[in-house]
Order: structure tokens, then sequence, then C-alpha cells
């Protein structure tokens, strides 16, 4: 399969998969999709891939410079991103994660009208500029609902873990699962040490908001922007195994720091998959202006992301 891939280009790829929908007589967004195509775990009372689309393309989050988000903007109009929603659930993928925002409001309301089957796990904090709780279930009907991983760890460091406890008691309060997100892996060994009531973790690769106290503590020195060290992913994925919860890992390509091929693509999901436990999925945002990212990803999650 992913030699295949490899040989195809995006439009061959895209323009094979809806001929073939076509000649099953129906529309492609209605008959390609099928949650058996990908490995699954469970999450609450859902069955969810193990590949998991992120957000942050489509919301304009790239981590890198500022006209790289501008970008991503560009090219993800709310019909690209209705479009891309039919793409992912034609190639296997049956979950999205991002935040609760106008774009993504309409583009799931627009995908569901259409007849697809997606699910939805919300990246969220209430915080004053964002919306309830009870909007966010109304808008998007969330399987799942995550306290912000950059807000946990401001919280942490300002004393006021607490706030994120009382967020996932909230989430419990709305009847779906609540998780806790971090990209600082001694807080959610933290979190899992004191029994939470959280039912899953977002865990994020790389400690990209590592402060700069740490930085100078452990090189002497401090990086321009967001540190993405290279044994960053051993020491999360290290906690990861010891957590008897789901996992979401997040970031495995390091902001597309690890895309420059696809050897180094397959590579880093070798290493995740190899590195989480059974019950662990990937959230991977995908940004297939140039190539197939879509299909490289899900060949690759179906090389190493098995389960039996």
């Amino acid at each position: 399969m992913i030699e295949n891939v490899l040989k195809t280009g995006r439009r061959t790829f895209l323009v094979r998969a809806c001929a073939g929908a076509a000649a099953l007589g129906a529309k492609p967004a209605e008959t390609a999709y099928s949650p058996q195509t990908l490995p699954t775990i469970r999450l609450g009372s859902r069955e969810i891939t193990r590949l998991i689309s992120g957000g942050n393309p489509i919301g304009g989050w790239a981590h890198s410079t500022q006209n790289m988000s501008r970008h991503m903007l560009e090219y993800f109009t709310m019909e690209r991103t209705v479009d891309y929603l039919e793409q992912i659930t034609r190639a296997g993928i049956n979950t999205w994660q991002c935040d609760h925002i106008p774009k993504v409001i309409g583009a799931l309301r627009t995908a569901r009208e259409r007849g697809i089957r997606l699910n939805f796990i919300c990246l969220h904090a209430e915080r004053p500029n964002e919306a309830p709780l009870k909007t966010v279930m109304t808008d998007l009907s969330p399987i799942a609902i995550v306290h912000h991983g950059g807000v946990t760890d401001r919280l942490f460091a300002e004393g006021k873990k607490q706030q994120v406890r009382d967020f996932v008691k909230k989430v419990h309060d709305q009847g779906v699962p609540a998780g806790v997100s971090s990209h600082c892996p001694t807080n959610i060994q933290r979190i899992a040490d004191e029994g939470w009531e959280n039912d899953l973790f977002m865990s994020c690769l790389y400690y990209v908001n590592r402060p700069r106290q740490e930085q100078e503590a452990l090189l002497g020195k401090v990086t321009v922007g967001e540190p993405f060290f290279e044994s960053d992913p051993i020491e999360m994925t290290r906690v990861i195994r010891q957590i008897d919860k789901p996992c979401l890992g997040f970031k495995i390509l390091a902001a597309g720091r690890l895309c420059a091929n696809q050897q180094t693509v397959e590579k880093a999901f070798k290493f995740a998959f190899e590195n989480i436990k059974p019950i662990d999925a990937v959230i991977v945002g995908m940004y297939p202006r140039f190539e197939d990212e879509i299909g490289f990803n899900v060949a690759y999650t179906r090389k190493y992301g098995a389960t039996t």
C-alpha cells in the first residue's frame, strides 16, 4: 500500500478514489467510509481510528512562522475544509480533533448534513473568550472534550492545577468523556499519580512550551521560538506507556519539522506506534496542498498501527 501511494500523485490518488466510488453508484463520501479500514481503539462508547485528523493546519496554527500560518488559512477556506473532511473519511479516518471556532463549527455541520459520519474531539478550556461547554455541545456534539494543553501547562506552572481538574468535572457534567492535554510529561505523570477523574490524555511528543529557565538549565541558552528537542518523544512516550488510560499522541511530526521527505515521516509514525500503548492513538495535522499527505499517513497507520 505504501509503495503504491508513494508512486501515485495526489491528483491521481483522488481521481481513482472518486472513480471507484462512482463505479459503486453512490457519492464518494457515502461509500468509502468504513471504520474498519484503519486500526481502531475504544474511547468511551466509541470506536475511533488510531489515526485522528488534527486541526492545526485548518486553524492556521503552524507552530513555525506567521507566513506559514497565513498560507494554511488561505488554503483552508470553508469549502476546502469540508472537502478535506470528505477526503479523510473516504480514506478511513473517522475522527477529527480541533477547537471550537466558527470555521470548524460550519464545516462540521455541513459535512454532517452531507451524510459524513465523523467523530469530533474538542480542545477547549472555557477561557473568557471561549464559549461555555453547553454551547460547545450544541455546536459540535463532541465525543470528548479535552482541556487545552497550553492552558494546562500554564495553570500548573502558576500553582492552579485545580482549575484543570475542575474543568474535567464540568465536562463530565455534560455527559461526555473528559481529557487533559499537556506538552509536559511531568504534568501528565502527576495527574496520573494523583488519580484524576479524566478519561484520556492528549500527550504532545514535544515539550514545545518548555520554560526558558528549564532551557537554560539544560543548555545554558534559549531557543528562538518553540523548542523541539530530539529526545522529547522518548521522554513523553515513556510516560504514556506507564499510564493505563488512552493517550492521544500529537505533534508526532514535530509540527512539520520531520516532513522533509516520506522516509522521515514514515520513521516518525513507526516510532510513535511502537512506543505508545495498543489503546492509544495519534493525532496528525495534514496539509494536502502539495502531496497526498492523507494517503501517506493512512498507509503508515495501517502498516505500524495494527494492534493484533
